[in-house]
């Protein structure tokens, strides 16, 4: 692999190319991790964004394969050296992560690691997630890390993209929940406007860097802290548009009544029936509310725009303290062998990463010609 400030600008700019490729969460932070990890050259790399209740809203990986992720088990939770990149917004490299008295150990499954590098992501004084990696594929130094200082400055750089990354695709999420509501036009009117040129500024500049950076250093070196600049302001832009748009009627009327507010919308507005069904629930705490209702208007934007359903049944059920969401369509349906490529199209990762974050599971029932049911379980509080 070739390494130096070339390969890493090269990081740099694949992970902002992702925000226009990529508008799925999932997706940007994958891309965010496996750019990372060939940066600095690291068998290992994740990247976790927390939820309010000690775990993880989201974890990505790179260099485990999915038998040893599945053989980990549950996503960790908010601990050791993962709460103090998330609590205290400090960067972290460590010799050998198992010799530092914050560490508590790791699953039976988990990859051993030695060598650490850990980097908050931050929008302002806002946490959004936790970027580290682990083994350098290098000779370890004595006594040392095999991650260097100008590791440590090529990771802070990118996790200030991975801030504007994570949000812009937070942000387009919400426009996809705006859309039910009808405010799709000002949504991509504010994004046009208050962000585009931003981003593509952001690009333009990581380029020029790239391009400076072996005949002119210290350009490169202006250029960069340009990229800096641009991110936060774009960071503060995006922040001030999630916080405007996001809804409040969940907080206001609970999940129930503005599930089927919502659907009563979705019913008016297009040619296929959709119906609405409450059995016996209960109030629930307020994160596993929001993810049943995002992963509900997930599943009926999907069954809406993609399947050419005629009937669309969404049906919420008291499970013991919890809940259990369904939704149904009759539409054209798609193989479950092809479901990778189905889970990218369809959200259906995205989906599943919400129901885990609130320990909850989420199945995906399809067949040609057949519908599709999406059913999610979650526990009560």
């Amino acid at each position: 692999m070739t390494t130096g400030p070339r390969s890493g600008l090269t990081a740099v700019s694949t992970a902002l190319l992702a925000m226009s490729r990529h508008l799925q969460v999932h997706d940007v932070l994958k891309t965010i991790v496996v750019s990372a990890r060939e940066l600095l050259d690291a068998e290992y790399a994740a990247l976790g964004v927390p939820d309010d209740h000690g775990g993880f809203a989201q974890f990505v990986v790179d260099g485990v394969s999915d038998e040893q992720w599945k053989a980990i088990g549950p996503l960790p939770r908010q601990h050791g050296i993962l709460a103090a990149m998330l609590h205290d917004a400090t960067p972290q490299r460590l010799g050998d992560l198992r010799e530092d008295p914050r560490f508590e150990g790791l699953p039976e499954a988990h990859p051993d690691m030695t060598d650490f590098i850990g980097m908050p992501v931050a929008d302002g004084e806002e946490i959004l997630g936790a970027l580290f990696l682990a083994n350098k594929k290098c000779p370890k130094p004595a006594d040392g890390c095999a991650f260097t200082v100008e590791d440590e400055e090529l990771l802070g750089v990118l996790a200030q993209h991975a801030a504007i990354a994570l949000t812009n695709a937070r942000l387009y999420e919400r426009s996809r929940e705006l859309t039910i509501a009808g405010e799709r036009a000002r949504l991509a009117h504010e994004l046009h406007d208050a962000v585009a040129q931003k981003l593509f500024s952001l690009r333009l500049t990581a380029q020029a860097a790239t391009a400076l950076v072996d005949r002119d250093p210290a350009r490169a070196k202006d250029e960069l802290h340009e990229v800096a600049r641009l991110a936060a302001e774009a960071a503060d832009e995006l922040r001030a548009a999630v916080v405007e748009l996001r809804p409040a009627g969940l907080d206001e009327d609970g999940l129930v009544a503005t599930l089927r507010t919502q659907i009563q919308v979705l019913d008016r507005a297009h040619t296929a029936r959709v119906t609405f069904a409450s059995h016996g629930v209960r109030a629930l705490p307020a994160a596993q509310e929001e993810a049943l209702l995002r992963v509900a208007q997930e599943a009926l934007h999907n069954a809406l725009r993609h399947s050419g359903a005629e009937h669309v049944d969404v049906t919420l059920t008291r499970v013991g303290q919890g809940a259990g969401l369904c939704v149904t369509d009759d539409g054209r349906g798609f193989e479950p062998d092809t479901v990778r490529r189905a889970g990218r199209h369809l959200g259906l990762v995205s989906m599943r990463d919400r129901a885990a974050g609130v320990g909850g599971g989420l199945t995906v029932t399809s067949a040609p010609g057949k519908g599709t049911a999406i059913e999610m379980e979650v526990p009560g509080g």
